[in-house]
């Protein structure tokens, strides 16, 4: 197996033009699904340039290698941000988050890469160049390529470059916390005194949550709900939890009692988006039958369970997944066994 370091998109389509061999693209490895050894892997450590930022128009284009903290720093001098919060986000590349759809607590106001990702640029397995959503110069008919390389772990293309709207930075920020409370009461309770928290996560391991509230915008503006929640004390916002081994799971919010129990066998530090129904599931190593076990447990709740390199069953969507990956890779060169295609 051979690693390079690319220069310059050019280089990449250069690689992937000489064809007839499997590649896999390396970001900042903190999603990195396993999977069988490849003959090339093609580094994006260089691909680090701002492409296009129109402060007024609150949009970016950069290259797949930018890492969130550099492109924060690059936004922060216009008083803008991207709103996303994936771990690790010194090491995180851009292109990685898309590929990995990767989140965090922000999701809860601002929505997923998915919501916030208005186009990329792309190189097809034999190099060929297409783009699609902002800025479109060129489309492959019948996709809505940016979303569709949200998730798609580079089985599909090299995500060359992508596109964003960002949001201005809070003038104020305050975080609240619920110690022992039940996320499902305080979620209600949040809507019926109609607040709009940026962020909200439960923390579980063992018995019971700690509920994180984080509210930001204009001073004023988070003064006014920070005074409808008086009995909560503020605290410093929770980082996402550190474990050799990171989950990810979903079920209803209704259910987070059941969830935390379902999942108890992991012997997990347990991060539960209240309001989403999403989570994930932290440890320093998981078992292959508590993994197991954890997930009967979930499925039979209508939620699901992946692990690094473990999907699960196969979704009913399977089909179709197959279907788009013969089309963009149809002698399947790309990540191959890195997801459930």
């Amino acid at each position: 197996m051979a690693r390079v370091t690319a220069g310059s998109i050019d280089e990449v389509q250069a690689l992937l033009a000489q064809g007839d061999r499997t590649v896999l693209f390396v970001g900042g490895e903190t999603a990195m699904p396993p999977g069988p050894p490849v003959d090339l892997e093609i580094s994006t450590g260089r691909l680090n340039q701002v492409v296009e930022y129109a402060p007024a128009d609150q949009v970016v284009t950069v290259e797949c290698g930018v890492n969130l903290a550099q492109l924060q720093r690059e936004l922060a001098k216009s008083g803008q941000r991207l709103a996303l919060d994936p771990p690790h986000p010194v090491e995180a590349t851009l292109g990685g988050i898309v590929a990995a759809n990767s989140f965090g607590p922000l999701r809860t106001r601002y929505g997923s890469v998915r919501d916030l990702i208005i186009g990329v640029s792309i190189l097809r397995a034999d190099g060929t160049r297409a783009k699609g959503g902002g800025k479109v110069v060129k489309t492959v008919a019948g996709f809505d390529m940016p979303k569709l390389m949200c998730g798609s772990y580079g089985t599909l293309a090299f995500i060359a470059t992508a596109t964003f709207r960002v949001h201005p930075l809070p003038e104020k920020t305050v975080t609240l916390r619920a110690r022992g409370s039940d996320p499902l009461e305080l979620v209600r309770r949040v809507r019926a005194l109609q607040l709009e928290p940026a962020a909200m996560i439960a923390l579980g391991e063992g018995a019971g949550w700690d509920v994180y509230l984080r509210f930001e915008g204009f001073r004023s503006g988070v003064r006014a709900q920070r005074e409808k929640l008086r009995e909560l004390d503020e605290a410093e916002w929770p980082g996402h939890a550190e474990g050799a081994v990171r989950l990810r799971f979903g079920g209803l919010p209704t259910h987070a009692a059941q969830v935390a129990k379902a999942l108890a066998p992991l012997r997990a530090r347990l991060e539960w988006l209240p309001t989403l129904g999403l989570g994930f599931a932290s440890c320093a190593a998981v078992e292959a039958e508590a993994l197991h076990r954890a997930r009967r447990e979930l499925t039979a709740l209508g939620g699901w369970l992946t692990g690094p390199g473990d999907w699960g069953p196969a979704p009913a969507s399977l089909a179709v997944h197959r279907s788009v990956k013969r089309q963009l890779d149809p002698e399947e060169l790309l990540a191959p066994g890195r997801f459930v295609v």
